[in-house]
């Protein structure tokens, strides 16, 4: 294990002992800071939750190079494919009305756009369940986003392969097989606006992101000057700033959230409580079950669930951020970081680690 990783574990150790009011010892931060100067990453900010509340939030580095504007605890990050998770749901607030078949054809709620019929779909069609699971046999892993100088389509338009990425197409039989597709999920936020006769983003925030408290949280894309207070420029591995400081992402449930670790911990706390009966501001508790019951491919409906079975999970990689979350399923703790480089994402996984080395929780270890 080289320095900066020893450095890194002595700091998060620090940070734990004398968390949430007083600063880790000046000489442990240097730990963090000599890491994210040997990978590049200019900030990072990280929420840990303990026993259901969030037992510390901070933000280290610089959430722009240029103008030195520091990290904040409310920073706004890109969430990334973190957004798939909590965009989901919006999708199983449907099915618990009894508005939307999760087994059933999701052919016949879409209004405004189609999943193309073809060979594929003769074997079976393509359901919500398949699109939460990344088993509805679609095209289109990811989506590299818009910059300022480009024009973005709208939500059928992506689907059709008006913009930067491929059309979304059943490419195998719905059901076969596990494959990530952040296409799947743009249909899944094509079939809640159109049930929903709103934007994405409008019933995003009263469905889920203001019944959990996620205040500072939005869907909208692009993000409107207004809402860019306190937020995070993207850079890429080289250091340099991702052009207009991020991209924009009409594909808004797979990659469109903004958000910060802390709101991350509610959403997590959200879930955890669901899943013990313990509230139903969002989802009630049998399908909060459903939703963390890992299928063969270790995949709930919306999120990844740990090897063990013990966390749910995701990561995130949008155009000059990195992010990753780990939350407990039977229990109240998790952890949530988020970076603004393409080269956070060894950074992320090793304060995740490493807090997770730190508590005792079950689950990865540091080297």
């Amino acid at each position: 294990m080289n320095a900066a990783r020893i450095a890194l574990i002595a700091w998060t150790s620090s940070a734990l002992a004398c968390a949430p009011p007083a600063t880790p010892d000046p000489s442990a931060l240097e730990g963090l800071a000599d890491r994210m100067a040997e990978l590049g990453v200019p900030g990072v900010s990280v929420a840990v939750l303990v026993d259901g509340e969030i037992a510390w939030a901070r933000g280290y580095g610089l959430a722009d190079v240029e103008s030195g504007r520091p990290v904040t605890p409310n920073t706004l990050f890109q969430a990334a494919s973190i957004s798939k998770p909590v965009a989901a749901l919006a999708a199983l607030r449907l099915v618990e009305s009894g508005r939307v078949d999760l087994d059933g054809d999701v052919n016949a709620y879409l209004t405004s756009w189609r999943v193309p019929d073809n060979a594929f779909t003769e074997q079976g069609p393509v359901t919500l369940r398949g699109l939460l699971t990344h088993r509805a046999g679609l095209t289109v892993w990811g989506f590299p986003g818009y910059g300022p100088d480009e024009e973005a389509p709208d939500g059928p338009g992506v689907l059709d392969g008006r913009g930067n990425t491929d059309p979304v197409r059943v490419y195998k039989a719905p059901g076969e097989s596990w494959q990530y597709s952040g296409g799947g999920y743009t249909v899944m936020q094509q079939l809640v606006a159109d049930i929903h006769g709103k934007a994405f983003a409008a019933v995003m925030r009263e469905e889920v992101l203001d019944p959990i408290g996620m205040s500072r949280s939005t869907y909208e894309q692009p993000i409107p000057p207004e809402r860019q207070d306190d937020i995070a420029t993207g850079y890429r591995s080289d250091g340099e700033r991702v052009p207009g400081g991020w991209h924009t992402y009409p594909e808004q449930a797979a990659a469109g959230l903004w958000t910060t670790p802390s709101e991350l911990a509610l959403y997590a706390r959200e879930v955890q409580r669901a899943w013990k009966g313990e509230s139903t501001r969002v989802l009630g508790e049998a399908l909060a079950r459903e939703m963390l019951t890992p299928d063969e491919d270790d995949w709930g409906l919306g999120p990844a669930i740990s090897e063990d079975g013990e966390r749910f999970r995701h990561g995130g990689s949008n155009r000059g951020f990195r992010c990753t979350f780990a939350a407990y399923i039977d229990g109240d703790d998790g952890v949530f970081v988020m970076t603004n480089s393409d080269s956070g994402s060894e950074l992320a996984a090793e304060i995740a680690i490493t807090v997770a080395h730190a508590y005792g929780w079950s689950g990865p270890r540091a080297e």
